[in-house]
C-alpha cells in the first residue's frame, strides 16, 4: 500500500516547509523561474485546448500537467509554499525571516520565468511580430483585460471579488501539495494532487503564478491594461488571497486537525521516490519540497 496517513502527512508538510525556508537565493530564484515557466506553459495548453474545443472545462482538465511536473521536479511554487513554510515557522523549524525571504526571492523567479515565456510564445503565435490573427492573441487580451480592468470597474467591490477568488483558488491548490504527500508512488501523487487543481482552474479562480504569465502576456500583445493596473487590481490581492486562503484553509486546519498524530510522535514518511547517493545519503526526488 502507498498511502500515506493523514496524520504523517502533517509531519511532511512541515519538513518540507523546513526545507523550502533553507533553500539559497540561488536555488529559489532557479526553482522559482523553472516553477514560473512550467505553469505558464501549462496555460497556454489550456487555452489552446479551450479555444479548440470551446469547453473550458477540457482546459481545466489538461491544466494540471503543469503542477505535477513542479512537484515531481521538486521545483518552486510560491502558493504552495505559502501553506507550508508558516507551519514550519510555527514548529520553530524556520524563522519569519527566512519564510519572507523565501517568499519574495521565489516570486521574482516566477516573474522572470513568466515574462522569458510570455516574449517566446508571443513571438511564435505572432510570427515574429508580423500577424496578429492567432486566436491565442485576441484570447490573452481579453484574459488580460478580464484580470484586470473588470475590477477596476467595481471599485471596493473588484478588490473584495479578487481577493475572495485568490482566496478560493489557493485553498484548493494548497491542497494540491499536500494531496501529492497522500501517496507514496508517482502514479499515486499524480492522482491525488491532479484533483484540486482541476476544481480551482475550472471555475476561473484568480492564481498569482498564473496570473504573472497571462496579465503581462496580454499587454505585450495590446492589451489595455496599465503596469498599475496589473499591480492595483490583481496582482497584490491575489498575492494576499493566495496567502490567506493556504495559510488559513490548509495549513492551519489541516495543523488543527492532525496536529494529535504530530504530537504522538508521528514521523513524516518518505513520500517521494529516494535514490542513495555514494555517500550512502538519501536524496528526495518525488516533490517533497514543493
Amino acid at each position: 500500500m502507498d498511502y500515506v496517513k493523514p496524520g504523517e502527512v502533517l509531519g511532511s508538510m512541515i519538513e518540507t516547509g523546513k526545507n523550502k525556508a533553507n533553500l539559497s537565493i540561488l536555488q529559489l530564484l532557479v526553482k522559482g523561474f523553472l516553477g514560473g515557466a512550467i505553469l505558464a506553459f501549462a496555460t497556454t495548453l489550456a487555452f489552446t485546448a479551450t479555444q479548440q474545443t470551446s469547453l473550458g472545462i477540457v482546459g481545466a482538465v489538461i491544466f494540471p500537467v503543469g503542477f505535477v511536473m513542479i512537484v515531481l521536479l521538486g521545483l518552486e511554487l510560491v502558493t504552495g509554499s505559502f501553506a507550508l513554510i508558516p507551519l514550519a515557522v510555527m514548529e520553530r523549524q524556520a524563522s519569519p525571516g527566512r519564510m519572507l525571504s523565501s517568499f519574495g526571492w521565489v516570486i521574482l523567479g516566477h516573474l522572470i520565468g513568466c515574462a522569458v515565456y510570455a516574449v517566446l510564445y508571443g513571438l511564435t503565435i505572432t510570427k515574429m511580430g508580423t500577424d496578429l490573427s492567432h486566436p491565442l492573441v485576441q484570447m490573452l487580451i481579453q484574459t488580460s483585460e478580464a484580470k484586470t480592468l473588470a475590477y477596476k470597474q467595481m471599485g471596493g467591490s473588484g478588490l473584495a471579488l479578487v481577493t475572495i477568488k485568490a482566496i478560493l483558488c489557493n485553498w484548493m491548490v494548497t491542497l494540491g501539495v499536500v494531496m501529492a504527500m497522500t501517496s507514496k508512488s508517482t502514479a499515486g501523487k499524480i492522482a491525488a494532487m491532479w484533483l484540486p487543481i482541476l476544481i480551482f482552474f475550472a471555475q476561473g479562480f484568480e492564481h498569482a503564478v498564473v496570473n504573472m504569465f497571462v496579465i503581462p502576456a496580454g499587454m505585450m500583445l495590446g492589451a489595455d491594461v496599465s503596469m498599475a493596473d496589473w499591480w492595483l487590481w490583481n496582482q497584490i490581492p491575489v498575492l494576499i488571497g493566495n496567502f490567506l486562503g493556504g495559510v488559513v484553509f490548509t495549513g492551519l486546519m489541516l495543523y488543527v486537525a492532525q496536529k494529535g498524530s504530530l504530537r504522538r510522535g508521528a514521523k513524516a514518511p518518505v513520500t517521494g521516490a529516494e535514490m542513495a547517493e555514494p555517500d550512502g545519503r538519501a536524496l528526495s526526488v518525488a516533490g517533497e519540497r514543493l
